[in-house]
């Protein structure tokens, strides 16, 4: 039940925080919060986690990124369903990633992109801008790389 709770804590905060970036920052927006390090830029985002793909016009892109994405979250699904005893570094692992998915899924649905508003850099390297569902994917995948790591 805990882990049913943690993928539907990040889906409405990350929801909640995209609805927020769009209501009260402009599109393309910089808006610093620790100088020569984080900034709050919004950003509409087509591709997958971390702006991949962002840039291609193929027609077909859109129901690929669904297609792969609902078929990632039915594995999560079935894998959690079938293992009778998961270890919580795996359960945390797999809630963190069906909470982002879902919620970027939605959004993808909906408005066939997502809102990335975390922008983290250092003097001209810029990090690719993400999300709240974003980190949550890929915090969870390092829950799973460490149970696999020191699983017996």
């Amino acid at each position: 039940m805990i882990y049913v709770l943690i993928a539907v804590t990040v889906f409405l905060a990350d929801q909640a925080t995209k609805a927020l970036v769009v209501k009260l920052i402009p599109d393309h927006a910089v808006i610093p919060v620790i100088s020569g390090f984080f900034n709050l830029l919004r950003t509409e985002n087509s591709g997958i986690a971390f702006s991949l793909f962002a840039n291609s016009s193929s027609s077909w892109k859109m129901a690929l990124l669904i297609g792969v994405s609902v078929a990632l979250l039915v594995t999560v699904v079935i894998v959690v369903w079938r293992s009778g005893d998961i270890h919580w570094q795996a359960g945390v692992g797999l809630a963190l990633i069906l909470g982002g998915a879902i919620s970027n899924l939605v959004d993808r649905i909906r408005f066939g992109q997502v809102v990335d508003f975390l922008d983290f850099y250092y003097r001209g390297y810029h990090w690719p801008t993400f999300n709240l569902a974003d980190s949550a994917v890929v915090v969870g995948a390092g829950f799973l790389v460490l149970e696999f790591i020191f699983s017996k």
